[in-house]
């Protein structure tokens, strides 16, 4: 196995499509396999022959696996995904394509069309929230957000 911890996403019937649009969103991603649900076991699965059961897919040598486990659990915020952006153009591109049938959330925080939350942050704001003389200011900047202004938080923090 190439990465010793990989997400695993439960979906309703859709792990094929999701797989296709994160393998759409970024650069560096790629399908990696396919598995389908067998005749055997469909008095628990209840799944036809042939359905998708898993899609891995890999997102810059991060694994994924996208499940068709059925309507029993859906995604909250209590987990999502952090895309790190270098700068603005990254920052609206992931910001378009990932709320794209979804809705946005504050503080660079949105939900995919899937359900899936994510936040979509500068790279740089790990450090601004870490230095002392900056925190306070560089948070009043970003809490009235939806998506960042790289910007408008490095102005709050004097560079």
């Amino acid at each position: 196995m190439k990465n010793p911890i990989a997400a695993c996403l439960w979906l309703n019937g859709q792990a094929e499509e999701a797989a296709n649009f994160y393998t759409s969103v970024f650069k560096d991603a790629k399908i990696l396999s396919k598995s389908y649900y067998p005749k055997e076991g469909f008095e628990q699965h209840q799944h036809a022959e042939g359905t998708v059961l898993t899609v891995v897919f890999e997102i810059n040598g991060q694994q994924f696996t996208a499940l068709n486990g059925g309507d029993n659990f859906k995604f909250t915020e209590a987990v999502s995904f952090q895309v790190f952006c270098e700068n603005q153009e990254e920052i609206d591109y992931y910001w378009a394509k990932l709320t794209e049938g979804g809705s946005e959330g504050q503080c660079g925080w949105l939900k995919d069309k899937f359900g899936l939350s994510w936040q979509v942050v500068p790279s740089i704001l790990a450090e601004l929230v870490n230095n002392p003389s900056t925190v306070g200011k560089v948070i009043e900047a970003f809490i009235p957000m939806k998506k960042f202004d790289i910007e408008t938080i490095k102005q709050a923090a004097g560079k």
